[in-house]
């Protein structure tokens, strides 16, 4: 339980939160905000950032009501 945490609210997809939650089941985690917690600290220490913020990867492209 390192770190002092907050409360904020984010949006993602929906397929997204499921994978979250499947993460968090599949590896033993407490839920899914601490799945994405790790995403985050192995992204900020070890992540490529080129490869993450400038690869495009769009799971929904095609959905004109989500292009943000």
């Amino acid at each position: 339980m390192g770190g002092i945490k907050v409360s904020e609210k984010l949006e993602i997809n929906q397929d997204h939160l499921e994978w979250l939650k499947k993460m968090a089941t599949e590896h033993g985690l407490f839920d899914e905000h601490k799945a994405l917690r790790v995403l985050l600290d192995y992204a900020m220490q070890d992540g490529d950032l080129e490869a993450i913020f400038t690869e495009v990867r769009c799971n929904h492209c095609n959905d004109v009501e989500n292009q943000d």
